[in-house]
């Protein structure tokens, strides 16, 4: 019963940590899929610190840069540059480096946050106080531990709370690495299922980079994406409203789309074909021709003039009459 009830804590404390970071920090601040009400896009921002350990605009600027530099040398956190492992040191680096970046509001990073309109908290952009969510939260499960004597429970709330260096590193390595591909993009992103299950469908990186503004990361029918779910609730209760038009597409509607894409691309290509063979085999033109082209070309501009001041000079006189 104990473990059960350590298992329950656990889940709970991972299930709000989770929360704000794929439903508000996530699908909400970086894409948009999901719009928030002010006072609720208030409390996710303030709250967010303490329940993740994360800056929400240092987290969304890092998330964006990944998306644009996916899977090349400039990505923030890409197994393909630095490995599996390298991925955890990776994200750590660049995340901190991305806050020093927004302190001293260097416009490289600072433009890709400027349609949030707040800022982190002083003490997050300083590396001991940085640590404050992660102390505090130890100091709880601690305190609780040592009056109740339930060490386990207490590292199970402890652990819950402050896992999202674990999932970041798992999503961001893994999830560009291992699994089956839905869309061929140019990156590497993959769709591990299990790791779409156990982390609020942040496991399907390839659904999510081929649809970024999409509430939605699932595609087939088998992916289960527990962040929708969350999603749908919030929407249902009136604390955030889904963005329907940019959800991904079924996989009906998209197999139609992909089909009138290649009928239209099988219409095209030939004329584009017959274009370009039109082109190679246009003869260049000598240049005696050219210059003679060139020299009519100004007589008739020199000519025309004329003509348009005598025809200007007429009617001035026909209006003196």
């Amino acid at each position: 019963m104990y473990l059960l009830v350590c298992a329950a804590v656990f889940a709970a404390a991972y299930l709000l940590n989770i929360t704000w970071i794929s439903v508000f920090y996530h699908r909400a601040l970086a894409h948009k899929a999901i719009e928030l009400g002010p006072r609720t896009r208030r409390f996710v921002v303030a709250a967010g610190p303490w329940i993740t350990g994360m800056d929400p605009k240092a987290w969304v600027a890092m998330h964006r840069l990944h998306h644009i530099h996916s899977d090349t040398d400039q990505d923030p956190h890409s197994p393909t540059t630095v490995g599996i492992l390298g991925v955890l040191l990776k994200q750590l680096r660049s995340y901190t480096s991305i806050q020093r970046a927004l302190a001293k509001g260097d416009p490289a990073i600072t433009r890709r946050v400027r349609d949030l309109d707040f800022d982190a908290p002083d003490w997050m952009y300083n590396r001991m106080t940085a640590l404050l969510p992660y102390v505090v939260h130890a100091a709880v499960a601690v305190a609780f531990a040592s009056i109740t004597g339930f060490w386990l429970l207490g590292a199970a709330f402890w652990l819950g709370m402050m896992s999202h260096p674990i999932q970041g590193w798992l999503i961001n390595s893994f999830g560009h690495a291992v699994g089956p591909r839905n869309f061929d993009l140019d990156d590497d992103s993959r769709n591990p299922w299990l790791l779409g299950l156990l982390i609020a469908g942040e496991g399907f990186q390839n659904n999510h980079h081929a649809f970024p503004a999409s509430a939605k990361f699932s595609f087939r029918w088998w992916e289960i994406d527990p962040g929708w779910g969350i999603v749908r609730g919030l929407d249902a209760v009136g604390l955030a409203t889904i963005r329907y038009d940019k959800l991904i597409p079924t996989p009906e509607a998209w197999a139609r789309k992909t089909a009138a894409r290649r009928q239209l691309s099988e219409l095209v290509d030939p004329a584009g074909q017959a274009a370009e063979q039109l082109l190679a085999s246009l003869k260049p033109v000598p240049q005696a021709a050219m210059a003679a082209a060139t020299e009519a070309a100004l007589d008739l501009l020199e000519h025309g003039q004329e003509i348009a001041d005598e025809a200007a000079d007429a009617v001035r006189r026909q209006m003196l009459r």
